[in-house]
């Protein structure tokens, strides 16, 4: 099965960059280019990717707005997004991942970590650069939303918790099992059920939740 992909990003000679590094990969195809938001969000529909990859500062319609008009909490058939960044854009990050993206990478990251971003998000896992993952969610998490995280009515349990923050870590489903010995059966069962107690839709959102209660530092 080879994985559809469109890049959107206002430079052109980072649009040719990812491209050939992903074409040139088994598997992986680039269906199409966009250099702004709102024609990204045009193919896109028309398109049917299986995974978007935007950056977040584009113009006509930035990558937030492009990410929640295609992956957002009201779209009936949501497409994965996977956002690209840099660190002078740590303020926006928070309404991607809100918005409803999927992964988070820096421009600059290496081949096989963009490769693995957007193979988890296409099986609907998240990832998270690592180089990031502390900065941008501690960021978040004193300076995101101004309202106090929700808390569970049912506590979490000590597995739970285990989970919890192997994903605010950035953690991949496998790593997550491999770590604590279980199956990925499990792991899933897990995610499912710490989403449902703090009401969130995504393990990217569960990491902001990790943060925002001081559970990673």
């Amino acid at each position: 099965m080879t994985v559809r992909v469109l890049v959107a990003d206002d430079q052109g000679i980072v649009r040719a960059g990812l491209t050939t590094i992903l074409n040139s990969q088994p598997g992986v195809e680039v269906i199409g280019q966009a250099a702004d938001g709102r024609e990204a969000v045009a193919l896109a529909h028309r398109l049917r990717p299986d995974v978007c990859l935007f950056d977040i500062r584009m113009p006509i319609l930035d990558g937030i707005e492009a990410t929640r008009l295609v992956a957002g909490p009201d779209v009936d058939d949501p497409i994965a997004v996977v956002v690209i960044t840099t660190f002078d854009t740590d303020e926006h990050i928070y309404g991607a991942l809100r918005a409803g993206a999927r992964g988070f990478l820096l421009k600059g990251t290496e081949p096989d970590q963009l490769l693995r971003a957007i193979h988890a998000a296409v099986h609907g896992d998240a990832l998270i650069d690592p180089a990031i993952t502390a900065r941008l969610l501690a960021t978040f998490a004193t300076g995101g939303p101004p309202t106090a995280p929700a808390q569970p009515i049912d506590a979490l349990t000590d597995r739970e918790e285990n989970v919890l923050g192997r994903v605010a870590r950035g953690r991949t489903n496998a790593e997550i099992a491999r770590e604590l010995h279980i199956s990925m059966s499990t792991v899933k069962f897990h995610l499912a059920g710490l989403m449902t107690k703090l009401g969130v839709r995504n393990r990217v959102e569960l990491a902001i939740w990790a943060y925002q209660t001081n559970r990673v530092r």
